[in-house]
């Protein structure tokens, strides 16, 4: 049984931090074999390094999806194109972004599959997303026979975007994980067919925090009505969410449970 891990928007320093502190942990005590990560908020919260990148691979992360702020830092985009490289923007993005999907072997030699997909309804920073539908479409027609599993990370607003792309995808994928909102829901499933889902995975960071911006800032935001640049929150406790699926020899899941750490 090949068990992936899927770590939830990391954000700024302290889910840097929190990924650091608890993920080596993780890894051994569920026996994961593969670590996959949403990656667009890691640097201040608009896209990932190649320095953060790297921190966070030693941290046991092996592959990295995309979201609206993908495309931030320039030094990640040469990442992006090349196939050699475990991260991804999302694939019905700019051109830029793809092909939005990779290759990625793990530790103990299986070769998965990771996808990154943006919703249609996305904050304003994605303008110019097309159909994931279509593209996802696109991308299977030409997955390699020897992947062991594939994981498709849908990055979206609406609940019935994300809820939908499970049931799109049913017996296609091995796993399917929305993400954006940085709040879990508590609807981890295995659909009819065999893929593990759920709508959103949550986020690593500030625990007591407006999605990892710091509450202050975000209260006189809101009560104020003027706009505000976000100041990341880094104090403890941190937050740590993900999901676990278990993946059979065919490619399908077995189960699929939420991993939820507090981090004081």
């Amino acid at each position: 049984m090949l068990k992936i891990l899927y770590l939830g928007d990391i954000v700024s320093k302290a889910g840097i931090g929190a990924v650091r502190e608890a993920l080596p942990r993780l890894i051994e005590q569920h026996g994961v074999d593969g670590v996959v990560a949403q990656a667009e908020n890691v640097s201040g919260g608009r896209g990932m390094t190649l320095a953060d990148m790297r921190v966070l691979q030693n941290a046991g992360i092996d592959a990295f999806t995309g979201g609206n702020w993908s495309l931030y830092q320039e030094e990640l985009l040469p990442l992006l194109k090349d196939h050699g490289q475990p991260v991804c923007g999302p694939a019905n993005y700019l051109p830029q972004a793809r092909p939005g999907y990779k290759y990625v072997r793990l530790r103990g030699g299986a070769k998965i599959m990771v996808v990154s997909l943006l919703g249609q309804i996305i904050s304003r920073q994605a303008e110019g997303t097309t159909d994931p539908l279509q593209r996802i479409e696109e991308i299977l027609a030409v997955r390699e026979a020897d992947v062991a599993a594939t994981v498709v990370n849908f990055h979206g607003d609406f609940s019935s975007e994300k809820r939908m792309i499970g049931y799109f995808l049913d017996g296609r994928a091995s796993l399917v994980v929305g993400d954006h909102w940085h709040v879990p829901t508590a609807d981890e499933i295995v659909l009819p067919k065999g893929t593990a889902h759920v709508t959103d995975v949550g986020m690593c960071g500030s625990l007591h925090s407006s999605l990892g911006v710091s509450l202050e800032v975000s209260l006189d935001r809101w009560r104020t009505k003027q706009p505000a640049k976000n100041v990341w929150d880094e104090d403890r406790p941190w937050q740590l969410n993900a999901v676990l699926a278990e993946i059979n020899p065919a490619g399908l899941a077995e189960r699929i449970s939420r991993v939820q750490e507090i981090l004081a």
